[in-house]
């Protein structure tokens, strides 16, 4: 009944027009009567997206699911890849909304409220998790503004071009920003011996000096010097 609903509403909007499209239209076309329309939805307007609501309760479960250990900014991006899945799922008809949504103002302020609620529940977990830190609010809403931008931007992207192309890599590419940015540094490989650096048993010593940006985080300031004491020397 509920995806009925949906796909007469859909074909009426793009037949008739959003907005000449009434709740009585898209009953009689759907075979039943209004009151079923408004059991599973409360407005014409909620009839667009009618699998936010989900998709919006299994991320929140996600992210309080989370293990202690987890890695919280690859956390809250993998909860927001769940979105991308949402859409994924039936390419066409999410094309067709989002040329709706285009057209009807009304439909955009709506879908803007939607992405803000996914945006506070990002943020909500990262709060949670950066309690302790020096500005973790701060961190923790800047960090769910990055993940939702970087989202929606290849989100957007794959339904400009009308659902063509790997919709999840182009997800990725952009949520792998974020995590570069924000997230923990990736753990270096394992070795069974300590490598001998540069002047090891020659008696002699050697004077690195690394150039970095102030504010830059330790570990890369620390990837450089690796890097640099991994050099051979000149003789």
């Amino acid at each position: 009944m509920r995806d009925a609903l949906v796909a007469a509403a859909f074909q009426l909007f793009l037949e008739r027009g959003y907005e000449q499209t009434t709740v009585d239209d898209i009953v009689a076309l759907a075979g039943v009567g209004r009151r079923s329309f408004f059991r599973y939805f409360p407005s014409k307007e909620d009839v667009v997206f009618p699998d936010h609501e989900r998709c919006l309760a299994d991320m929140t479960a996600y992210l309080a699911d989370s293990p202690g250990d987890a890695e919280p900014v690859g956390r809250v991006c993998a909860a927001a890849r769940m979105v991308l899945l949402m859409y994924a799922e039936n390419p066409a008809f999410s094309v067709q909304r989002y040329r709706l949504t285009k057209k009807v103002p009304g439909l955009r302020a709506s879908e803007l409220s939607v992405v803000w609620r996914y945006e506070r529940a990002l943020a909500a977990y990262l709060r949670e998790r950066f309690a302790g830190r020096p500005d973790g609010t701060l961190q923790a809403d800047v960090i769910a503004a990055a993940v939702v931008a970087a989202h929606n931007n290849a989100l957007r992207s794959w339904l400009r071009s009308d659902g063509h192309g790997d919709a999840t890599t182009a997800v990725d590419h952009a949520l792998d920003y974020v995590k570069s940015a924000f997230g923990a540094p990736p753990a270096p490989p394992e070795q069974d011996e300590p490598r001998p650096g540069p002047g090891s048993g020659s008696g002699s010593e050697d004077v690195v000096v690394v150039v970095s940006r102030r504010g830059a985080p330790m570990w890369r300031v620390v990837q450089e010097i690796e890097s640099l004491l991994e050099t051979p020397r000149e003789n």
